[in-house]
C-alpha cells in the first residue's frame, strides 16, 4: 500500500501525517466505528469510482445500526468522496470511517464525539497478481464469522473486523492466502475480508445475506453480471461438503476483486486451477470497470 498526500477529515483537507486521533479515543479502544471500501478505477474516461452511491448507502446503514449522526448528508459525503480523489494524484481505494473519536475510558457511546474521515491509498491488487492470476490457497477457520443474533454481522462495524484478522493471522500462519468462515449454524459464510462463490454444474451458488455475511456490492456486481450472461445465480446456505466438491470457487470483494480459489483445506478445488466460468467473470467485471462494457456505465462515476 502505497500513502497518499491529504486525507479529508471533517470537512477538511490535512496532510496525510497530521491525521491523528488520541490514544484514549473511544473508537481506539471499543471498536466503535464504521467504516467502506470503494475502489477507483483510472482508464481512458478518466477516474472512476465503482458504485459510489451503493458504497455510501451501505456506509449510512451502519451508521444507523451503531446511532451515529454525521452533520453531512449522503450527497455530501459522496461529493467529498469525489473531492478526496480529486486532491490526490495515484489512487485506487478509498476507505470513508466514522468513528469515535472523543476520549472516553468505559464502554457508553453515548454522547462521545464522533469524527469521519476519507482516506485514499494506492492499494494495488489486494493479494498480489499471481493469487489474482492463479488462484488462492484456503483454509476453513477454526474462527467463526460473528452471528446475526449476537452482532450486526451485516454492516462494516470496526469492531466485528477482529474476528476477521484473527481468522487472516490463523490461515497466513497456516501457509494459506486466506481464511473461509463458517457462521453459528455451521454453514459458510465469508472469508476474512470477501465474499465466496461456489460453481457446480454450470450455476453459481453464494450464501444468502441472512447467514452473517456482508452483503458486498462487488458480490451484487457478479450476481447480476452472471445472470446477464445467462447463467443461473442462487442465494443459498452453502455447505462445507459442497465448497470441497464444487467445481470451481472464487471470492469477490472491493479489494479482492473477482479471484480464482484453488485449493481448500489442501484439497484441490476441481482440477486444481481456475473454472472457465471464474475466468469470464474476471474478464467481464474488468470490462465494467475499464468503462468497455457501457451497459454498466451508470456503476462508474467519473471524477
Amino acid at each position: 500500500m502505497k500513502s497518499t498526500e491529504k486525507i479529508w477529515i471533517n470537512g477538511e483537507f490535512v496532510k496525510w501525517e497530521d491525521a491523528k486521533v488520541h490514544v484514549l479515543s473511544h473508537a481506539l479502544n471499543y471498536g466503535t466505528g464504521v467504516f467502506e471500501g470503494i475502489r477507483v478505477y483510472p482508464n481512458s474516461n478518466g477516474k472512476a469510482i465503482f458504485r459510489l452511491k451503493d458504497h455510501m448507502r451501505r456506509f449510512f446503514d451502519g451508521l444507523r445500526v451503531m446511532d451515529f449522526h454525521l452533520p453531512y448528508t449522503l450527497e455530501e459525503m459522496c461529493e467529498a468522496v469525489r473531492e478526496t480523489v480529486r486532491v490526490n494524484e495515484d489512487v485506487d481505494y478509498l476507505k470513508p470511517c466514522a468513528f469515535l473519536a472523543g476520549e472516553a475510558v468505559g464502554l457508553n457511546p453515548v454522547g462521545v464525539p464522533i469524527s469521519v474521515s476519507i482516506t485514499a491509498v494506492n492499494m494495488g491488487s489486494y493479494l498480489g497478481k499471481e493469487i489474482q492470476e492463479n488462484g488462492a490457497k484456503l483454509i476453513i477457520s477454526s474462527w467463526k464469522r460473528p452471528w446475526n443474533m449476537s452482532s450486526p454481522a451485516g454492516a462494516k462495524i470496526n469492531g466485528l473486523y477482529v474476528t476477521s484478522c484473527l481468522a487472516k493471522m490463523e490461515a497466513v500462519k497456516l501457509g494459506a492466502d486466506e481464511a473461509l468462515m463458517l457462521n453459528a449454524q455451521g454453514n459458510v459464510a465469508e472469508c476474512s475480508g470477501e465474499n465466496i462463490f461456489i460453481i457446480k454444474r454450470g450455476k453459481l451458488y453464494t450464501p444468502k445475506t441472512t447467514d452473517s455475511i456482508l452483503e458486498g456490492i462487488t458480490r451484487n456486481s457478479i450476481i447480476k453480471l452472471a445472470r446477464d450472461m445467462g447463467y443461473e445465480a442462487l442465494e443459498s446456505e452453502v455447505s462445507r461438503l459442497e465448497v470441497y466438491t464444487a467445481d470451481e470457487v472464487f471470492m469477490t470483494g472491493t479489494a479482492a476483486e473477482i479471484t480464482p480459489v484453488t485449493m481448500i483445506d489442501h484439497r484441490p478445488i476441481g482440477d486444481g486451477r481456475p473454472g472457465s466460468l471464474t475466468r469470464q467473470l474476471q474478464e467481464a467485471f474488468h470490462n465494467v470497470v475499464s468503462g468497455k462494457d457501457r451497459r454498466y456505465a451508470d456503476w462508474l462515476e467519473y471524477v
